[in-house]
């Protein structure tokens, strides 16, 4: 029987069941090759050759293809229908070549829609894997890995903390950083507007601005004060006024195109607040289910059968009114449209949301989506009519303009209307009203306004702005916007996206020294060409070269670049950001503290950025670089004293930000000092934070085995727990203060497993069910005995419980106890996720307690050598 593979089992599962017991059905898993993270995995010196190898997690998926192909001959490729699904296909093809010998066959299906009939008929029509389609992934591979593991070195070496680059993060970051500074470069621009609320002579009311006055037409700015706009109100109240006007015209409104990979994940920002990752993984699962169409697509168009079946839905659904004479048809105006492929829509036109009872609520909201937007699309256009009526005294010298509008008909509007970026004012019914009659004033208000600055972007308007410019394809979206933020060159704060400071210095830098390649249209021609690649209108190993010409000229331009000449450049280019104009009008770049030196650029052993006084030593003084001067105000600031009277203050040192105990005298030349770990503010924090932080390390217990001291601290690489020569990272730093000795010891254990290659430590005895707050509460085995886990809290249950018998009700009550003890905030379970390293930042010279515990940690100095190889690919 035929061996059909598939990217995943809940796939592999789905068309298992469409095809019966004649197929063996198996998945990948995604890709099977990869680019080794290494230098010299793509050779520009030989024909860029291309070194790949089976990535370790895919071996055994490999080997069962392999496995299945010993008694069938036909192996069946149908993967996904995009330049990626090409792609995978083509990889399979190369790592099963030599089980493909004599008397095997290799084709090539695919579908647009994961349905009985979809399936069945791509089965009836094979083909070969599409070369073009290859090559341009492979041109698209190369060029990304060449980029990312060229120029992140030349950023290591003369960037201090700059953690990558990549061909299109970069352009993206470029876009967040070039807002940021049009936001800063703003200056608001006062104006007001008069408004009336006026009486018809019916009695109703209805609200007009002021158009004209003096007989002039006013523009924005022609109110600029208060004094002015007093005096227009008065101009209004001192006369007499009536209908000049009265225009009504009917208007229309067509309905949305059905949704593309970009336009979905626009709208499902706009409407749910979700990333474009979360948008994207629920639209997976939803294809792979059968419900939806494939989901990475520029297409808009709709397969004629789909529309049929959306109108026949609408007829049945809304009567026939509600259906256009004659189908609608789209035409996709993205620039560089991607391989032509079907809009995104449900591959069930009469399969509304509440018939399939989703329970996952991101799919579930997702569908109902992609649903409505579907039929609305194919639905009649929305009648409305506009009024404007014009209110204006006798001699002219005062105008009002009231407008409104009227729904006549819905249409579309009565299933779908699109979310907007930036809400604005709706235009409301107005009254009946004639021309000719006389109105009353029942008050007539002036309102300040003050011009806006750009908003920041979103990632619905980033994505919408990156397909104008033809930056990037519908599959990258995503996982661009997730790298950027992972590796903090920008922060999400309200679903808008904020350029951090390490992000600002990448795009100095790349713009100093690699302008061309972070250029919107540079990028956007070398998309164009890739495309033309995948039509088999051009080879893509001319494309390759010639990049890499004018690109490896330009890093070897670098090579003889300090890092001074460096900060002097991004010093100077980001100098309107760094010193803001000071409000007396004197130099921003003069030292507040010692008013001689210059501030300039500086970074720090640990890879930071800051601003200094260039009297230093002499002068000390530093703050960071986002925030003006007012952030190194809070150094020196007093938070209270110690219960022996010592004061506790914040310092800031070339390392960041630090509490202090006392200061420094010859008896004790180095007081206490402690870094603020990463996330903690120094305005807000408190004195008693100080001082847990300042009692560092803490005494957890001693452990059951061998009685020696377990520890909790914040070292060079985060929070941990220490026992012996044993050092365990912990995930979040509240626990540092927190953490109970069951915990520690499992921890302990985990890493001690890791090392050794064991096993993981043992499951829970018993998972009782959810936490009211979310998250579920289990019973863990421990080394002092059975307890109850909930998120980070830990309670040891007491000797006459049975942990087989325990209640969730029993467990909630230990849960509250021990969480009230602790003195933490009862929160919601948070998942698990990897364990960030904070590196702690200290004062020049400063010796912080936890210091030379952190420097013992061995196993975590390994971890940090490999991390450089891993991020170069970015």
């Amino acid at each position: 029987m035929p061996v059909v593979v598939v990217e995943s089992p809940a796939k592999a599962k789905t068309i298992n069941k469409y095809l019966g017991p004649d197929y063996t059905v198996l998945a990948s898993y995604g890709h099977v090759r990869d680019l080794p993270p290494k230098d010299g995995s793509v050779n520009p010196d030989d024909g860029f050759a291309m070194t790949w190898e089976v990535a370790a997690d895919s071996r055994k998926h490999v080997k069962a293809i392999t496995e299945a192909l010993k008694s069938d001959d036909h192996l069946i490729l149908a993967t996904d229908p995009d330049r990626e699904g090409e792609a995978i296909s083509w990889h399979l093809q190369e790592a099963l070549a030599s089980s493909l010998k004599k008397g095997k066959t290799v084709s090539r299906v695919t579908f647009n829609a994961i349905t009985k009939d979809a399936v069945t008929e791509a089965m009836k029509n094979p083909r070969q894997v599409d070369k073009p389609l290859v090559e341009a992934y492979l041109a698209r591979r190369a060029l990304d890995y060449l980029v990312g593991f060229t120029l992140s070195p030349v950023l290591w070496r003369k960037l201090p903390g700059a953690k990558s680059a990549g061909r299109v993060q970069s352009v993206c970051l470029r876009l967040i950083v070039e807002r940021e500074q049009e936001i800063e470069a703003f200056r608001a621009r006062e104006f007001w507007t008069v408004t009336a609320v006026l009486v018809t002579p019916r009695g109703q009311e209805f609200e007009a601005r002021l158009t004209v006055l003096g007989g002039k037409k006013l523009d924005k700015f022609d109110v600029p004060t208060a004094e002015a706009a007093e005096l227009a109100v008065h101009a209004v109240t001192s006369r007499p006024l009536a209908v000049t006007a009265v225009e009504a015209k009917p208007a229309s409104r067509n309905p949305y195109a059905p949704f593309m990979t970009s336009t979905l994940q626009q709208e499902a920002s706009r409407k749910f607040g979700m990333g474009a990752k979360q948008c994207m993984s629920a639209a997976q699962r939803l294809y792979e289910a059968g419900y939806i169409t494939y989901m990475r697509t520029d297409g808009i168009d709709m397969a004629p059968e789909a529309v049929m079946a959306a109108r026949a839905e609408i007829t049945r659904r809304f009567g026939p009114t509600y259906v256009p004479d004659s189908p609608r048809m789209y035409k996709n105006k993205a620039k560089n449209a991607q391989e032509a492929h079907e809009c995104i829509r449900p591959t069930d036109m009469s399969a509304a949301p509440e018939k399939l009872r989703l329970a996952d609520p991101d799919q579930r909201k997702l569908y109902d989506l992609i649903w409505k937007r579907t039929i609305a699309s194919q639905m009649s256009a929305a009648r409305m009519e506009r009024t404007v009526v014009d209110v204006a005294s006798p001699d002219g010298q005062v105008v009002l303009r009231a407008n409104g509008q009227v729904v006549l008909f819905d249409g579309f509007l009565k299933v779908y209307d699109e979310g907007r970026d930036e809400e604005g004012d709706d235009e409301g019914r107005l009254p009946q009203i004639m021309q000719g009659e006389a109105v009353e004033k029942r008050s007539v208000t002036p309102a300040q306004s003050f011009t806006q600055p750009p908003p920041r972007y979103t990632e619905a308007t980033l994505v919408k702005r990156m397909e104008e410019l033809g930056i990037g394809r519908p599959s990258t979206y995503a996982s661009v916007l997730t790298t950027i933020v992972d590796r903090e060159y920008v922060r999400k704060d309200k679903n808008r996206l904020i350029p951090e400071d390490k992000g600002r210095l990448v795009t100095a830098f790349l713009t100093n020294y690699f302008r061309k390649y972070v250029e919107y249209d540079f990028t956007a021609d070398l998309e164009t060409e890739l495309d033309d690649v995948s039509a088999g209108d051009r080879d893509y190993k001319d494309v390759l070269t010639r990049f890499w010409r004018d690109f490896s000229a330009a890093i070897a331009e670098t090579a003889d670049l300090r890092i001074g000449e460096v900060l002097d450049k991004i010093d100077e280019f980001l100098s309107p950001h760094l010193y803001p104009l000071r409000e007396d009008g004197s130099d921003p770049r003069i030292c507040q503290v010692c008013g001689t030196g210059r501030l300039h650029l500086k970074t720090s052993r640990s890879g930071g950025a800051f601003i200094g006084c260039g009297n230093y030593p002499e002068c000390r003084y530093t703050r960071p670089i986002s925030g003006g001067e007012d952030q190194g105000g809070v150094d020196g600031k007093v938070l209270g004293e110690d219960a022996k009277g010592n004061p506790i203050s914040i310092r800031t040192g070339r390392f960041g930000q630090y509490v202090q105990r006392g200061e420094a005298t010859e008896a004790q030349p180095k007081p206490d000092r402690a870094s603020l770990p990463k996330g903690w503010s120094a305005e807000s924090l408190t004195l008693e934070r100080a001082l847990e932080l300042l009692s560092l390390p803490r005494l957890v217990g001693t452990h059951p085995e061998d009685g020696l001291p377990v520890e909790a601290a914040i070292g060079r690489f985060g929070p941990y727990v220490k026992h012996g020569s044993v050092y365990a990272n912990i995930p979040d730093v509240e626990e540092v203060f927190t953490i109970g000795m069951n915990r520690a010891v499992e921890v302990l254990a985990q890493k001690a497993a890791g090392r050794r290659g064991g096993a993981a430590p043992a499951g829970p005895l018993k998972v009782l069910g959810e936490h009211p707050d979310g998250g579920e509460v289990q019973v863990m085995p421990g080394k002092y005995g059975p307890y109850v886990k909930w998120g980070k809290v830990n309670a040891t249950l007491p000797k006459e419980m049975d942990p087989e018998t325990v209640t969730l009700d029993e467990a909630l009550a230990l849960v509250a106890e021990k969480a009230g003890k602790s003195g933490g905030k009862k929160k919601a379970a948070p998942k698990k996720a990897a364990p960030k390293k904070v590196a702690a930042k200290t004062e020049a010279g400063a010796k912080p307690a936890v210091k030379k515990v952190a420097a013992k940690k061995p196993a975590a100095k390994k971890a940090v050598a490999k991390k450089p190889a891993a991020k170069r690919a970015g």
